[in-house]
């Protein structure tokens, strides 16, 4: 795939992005266009959202080919678990040098691949383009080709230098390299009248496992994850999927637009956060293939779960009633959060609308209700404003926020992809619940909130001199 600005626009003004829904001209979303300038990609550069998307294919090997610390930066910053393979986490890199910028560096692209088969044995190998060698010419098409031919291991080139744009944008070039590479290049062993694939859930902190159980007790086959603990081959035999159910995320859209052209493949998005919209992902899916039998397990599978949720719920909506959260976070889990922070009895006074389609800021405005502030950017400053007016009892967010919480005084927890903890699914509704009840009612808190000593000294004596003014 070579990477043009006519490529480059293309997945910029994805038809399937809502974003861009009925919109044409200055009304189209603005992120779509703008593209991030060199040493200044906040949030992430293109590099990082295709590995991102691609890293959770646990039994290929990732090779970065550039400088240290591009595969430094980003090594294992994301929680994608793996039910087997580990090969994904070797970090692998070229480490180019000044020598190698200066004379190329495709001699040592094909000798660190030749090293990684012969050591690791991958069921293939993903090789990562950088700003540098994006820059110095490398022509990975070329080598990764040859490599193929000699070792019979599928050598796959992804274009995304982090220059070219943000880490969304990286997210579909990963897309790409999957679409033009690996999906379709195999056959399953067998099919089912019920196969789907999962698109855009990467396996943070194990959550797909939480859900996987539930698929396989209804009756419908997960044939590909994609990418969150997937193995090469299943990711190879997408194609045979008779639906796509797309998961929180706009990152690979890009994908099932694609296989809805070549594959006919249609697609639907849902959410695994909170009990109604794991509910409606269930009835959707069984909807969708329209069997009686289907829809009556699903019915009686979601009966049990919420009926079994009840009982394991019931003294965290208890000590959670009436707090009060601001949920700083993105896309779909802006407004799915919020569903489940309700659902357990909990306010939420302020969320985020970035990354939210009209249609998510409309749901958002239906949850949070007249008096509901909606957040299109979250500087610490504006956050630490909306705590005070708001008396917030928690701030849920990214990781880079919990410094912001610290100097507000308040409880944080994490909800993006550096976490620990598996939220999805009716199992991750019991863990959400648990890490919310644990963080709000920590005892350290009440220690951070008490004066200092020298403040309480100062108050005492304070009240000393007014009384003896006030005997005066």
């Amino acid at each position: 795939m070579k990477l043009t600005t006519g490529k480059i626009n293309e997945l910029l003004t994805q038809p399937g992005c809502e974003h861009n829904h009925n919109k044409e001209g200055q009304t189209k979303n603005k992120s779509c266009t703008q593209q991030a300038q060199p040493g200044s990609a906040q949030g992430g550069c293109a590099f990082d959202g295709a590995s991102i998307a691609l890293v959770p294919i646990t039994d290929a090997a990732h090779l970065v080919h550039g400088s240290i610390a591009c595969s430094g930066n980003s090594w294992n910053s994301r929680g994608s678990l793996s039910s087997g393979p580990i090969v994904y986490k070797m970090g692998f890199t070229t480490d180019l040098s000044e020598n190698d910028v200066i004379f190329g560096g495709e001699k040592k692209l094909y000798k660190a691949i030749t090293e990684i088969i012969k050591k690791y044995n991958p069921a293939a190998i993903f090789v990562y383009s950088t700003c540098v060698t994006a820059l110095i010419g490398d022509d990975l098409d070329a080598v990764c080709k040859a490599a193929t031919n000699k070792y019979e291991t599928p050598i796959i080139p992804v274009h995304a230098p982090g220059f070219v744009g943000s880490k969304n944008l990286g997210n579909r070039l990963g897309g790409e390299a999957l679409l033009q590479h690996v999906v379709g290049t195999k056959e399953p062993p067998y099919i089912t009248a019920y196969d789907i694939n999962l698109i855009g859930e990467y396996n943070v902190a194990g959550e797909m496992w939480g859900v996987l159980p539930l698929f396989k007790k209804a009756g419908i086959r997960v044939l590909a994850k994609i990418t969150g603990d997937a193995r090469y081959e299943e990711v190879c035999t997408a194609h045979r999927a008779k639906l796509n159910v797309m998961i929180c995320s706009k990152a690979l859209i890009n994908m099932a637009t694609a296989m809805k052209e070549r594959y006919n493949i249609p697609y639907i998005e849902e959410s695994f956060y909170g009990i109604g919209d794991m509910n409606r992902c269930l009835r959707n899916i069984a909807t969708f293939f329209g069997d009686e039998a289907l829809m009556v397990r699903v019915e009686e599978i979601i009966a049990e779960e919420t009926a079994k949720l009840d009982v394991a719920l019931a003294p965290y909506r208890e000590r959670l009633k009436g707090k009060r959260m601001v949920l700083y976070t993105g896309g779909v889990k802006s407004w799915s959060i919020v569903s489940a922070a309700q659902d357990l009895g909990m306010e939420v006074v302020a969320t985020s609308t970035k990354k939210s389609t009209e249609e998510d800021k409309a749901r958002i405005k239906q949850l949070l209700g007249e008096d509901g502030i909606m957040l299109e950017k979250g500087s610490p400053e504006e956050l630490l404003r909306v705590i005070e007016k708001t008396k917030a009892d928690l701030l849920v967010a990214g990781g880079r926020n919990q410094y912001t919480a610290l100097k507000a005084r308040i409880p944080f927890l994490d909800i993006n992809q550096e976490r620990h903890h598996p939220y999805a699914g009716y199992v991750g509704m019991v863990e959400m619940a648990r890490e919310l009840d644990e963080a709000v009612h920590s005892p350290i808190w009440r220690q951070v909130r008490k004066a200092a000593p020298w403040e309480i000294w100062q108050q005492e004596h304070e009240s000393l001199l007014n009384l003896e003014t006030e005997g005066l």
